[in-house]
């Protein structure tokens, strides 16, 4: 078995000076990606409110930058590869920034959903790039673990800071406030980057095939618009004409990948069972996990009645948790094993989301609090064990497109969860019997039979709300069973196909 890092490197680049220095830049970029993804939920009412798009527009203002940034992911992570990850990690942080102005002051839905689409073209550039360059940066297995759990903890801690910021800008100040905080934070970063990064990428990588670009954009934005219009609008005509082209297009993707000197995705990487294993954890993990975060909010605010700032607050034993555990989860992998940390993570979600099966219009915070910490916790310890099993599964020179393989399975299990959970906690909701004279309207979403409550007389909208916030709870606890069985179902995987696995494995070495 060959090592992992040759004698000559640790002398020279194993303890690389003003790496950590270097960490922090890498992490700023990913806060800012992590904080941008939660504020526009809370935003949406209030761009709803002073842009008045159509229903469909509305849809595409949400869902056109997951829909760039997961078709993109792996291309990005490719290109950082070829041209440069410092470079491409650099032009995608000013790309962000200036882009955010445009979403702070669009001023009709079409420029706003522009201005949403081009924010995921840069914003498909930082993930993959920031995990690339630790690999390249930390060369010492424990350190880069250390730095994968601070990288993870970033990310953790910006999903959570997202809604308490968000809710804070928005009580204050208008909807653009919630673009325009990522200015200061890309201009430091990019100003400490410049001096502070490490130029790497990939020697001698041959073209970036435009070919392969296009099939992995075609086909991972038609397989998400699929699943999300299936579980919006049900199976209409454009479900399976998207799906089936989408899914032509990543079979076309996959062909060619094999076929080409110097493919855009080295398919051989999923011969590495650590590496495949990591990367369905994760697909898994946020699959079950996302439709019940998408609706807490909901919870929290529209049947529990409490504030954007105090939801916000309210979620944060999540990210604490998985704070926690992100930090210490390598030297967790290292006495005991990967699989047991990455298995009893993932068991430990589901378990807590098991517990939520049982929560009402009423629940005391002391179950739900506890219930998202021991999320966080599982999540902490997951995330940044798989995140460094993929990293130390692959050659160096591959870690841009295997950090863009990672990034793209969290996007689409985000995909998948909203679409499947939502649609489960959707059609509950949808079969709720209201008294005489409620409004369809109150029939599409808790949130319509709120405002809808606001124009009806008391006697109407009392029993209404009632009905649908007890509706809504009961699809909520549906999905929160499903998300547990699909995570159960992740630890039982990782148990197996990460058997033998190791943090210090080297890339490719014999298994």
């Amino acid at each position: 078995m060959t090592s992992a890092l040759h004698p000559a490197t640790t002398a020279e680049e194993a303890k690389r000076p003003g790496r950590w220095l270097a960490l922090s830049v890498l992490v700023l970029a990913v806060l800012l990606v992590a904080v941008d993804a939660t504020v526009l939920g809370l935003a949406t009412p209030y761009i709803s409110e002073d842009l008045a798009p159509t229903g469909s527009q509305l849809l595409w203002i949400g869902d056109v930058y997951s829909f760039v940034i997961a078709g993109l992911l792996v291309s990005m992570g490719s290109l950082g590869d070829r041209v440069g990850r410092k470079r491409i990690l650099l032009w995608g942080a000013t790309a962000f920034g200036a882009i955010s102005v445009l979403n702070a002051y669009a001023h009709t839905p079409e420029v706003m959903i522009l201005a949403r689409a081009l924010l995921g073209v840069a914003g498909a550039t930082l993930m993959p790039a920031t995990l690339a360059l630790i690999r390249n940066l930390f060369h010492d297995p424990r350190e880069r673990s250390l730095a994968i759990g601070i990288w993870g903890a970033t990310a953790s801690a910006g999903t959570a800071l997202g809604p308490i910021l968000g809710g804070f800008l928005l009580e204050h100040f208008w909807w653009g406030s919630v673009f325009l905080i990522n200015l200061p934070v890309m201009a430091v970063l990019v100003a400490v980057g410049v001096k502070l990064l490490p130029e790497s990428r990939t020697p001698n990588p041959g073209p970036w095939d435009l070919t392969s670009v296009v099939l992995s954009l075609v086909g991972m934005i038609g397989v998400v618009y699929a699943v999300k219009e299936a579980a919006s609008h049900g199976l209409g005509w454009s479900v399976p004409v998207a799906g089936l082209l989408g899914g032509a297009a990543l079979y076309g993707f996959v062909r060619r990948q094999f076929s080409l000197p110097a493919p855009l995705l080295d398919m051989r990487l999923f011969r590495h069972r650590g590496f495949s294993g990591a990367v369905l954890a994760d697909l898994l993990t946020i699959l079950g996990l996302s439709g019940l975060v998408f609706f807490l909010s909901q919870y929290l605010q529209l049947v529990q009645g409490r504030r954007p700032f105090e939801a916000g607050l309210a979620e944060l034993p999540a990210a604490i948790g998985a704070v926690a555990a992100g930090l210490v989860a390598g030297r967790a992998a290292r006495r005991f094993s990967v699989r047991s940390v990455v298995a009893g993570g993932l068991a430990a979600i589901g378990l807590a989301l098991a517990a939520l099966t049982v929560i009402g219009q009423s629940t005391g915070y002391p179950l739900l609090g506890a219930a998202l910490l021991v999320v966080g916790l599982g999540a902490g310890f997951s995330f940044t064990v798989t995140a460094d099993v993929i990293l130390s599964s692959v050659p160096k020179e591959q870690a841009g497109a295997a950090s863009a393989v990672s990034e793209t399975a969290y996007e689409l299990g985000a995909a998948l969860g909203i679409a499947v959970l939502g649609s489960v906690v959707t059609g509950v909701y949808r079969g709720f019997t209201g008294p005489a004279g409620t409004p369809a309207a109150a029939h599409e979403s808790l949130g319509g039979a709120v405002e809808a409550a606001s124009s009806l007389p008391a006697h109407t909208a009392g029993p209404m709300l009632d009905a649908a916030r007890q509706a809504f709870v009961d699809g909520l606890t549906l999905a929160a069973g499903a998300g547990a069985t699909v995570l159960l179902a992740a630890a039982a995987a990782s148990w197996f196909m990460l058997r033998d696995q190791r943090l210090d494995n080297a890339p490719h070495s014999a298994d």
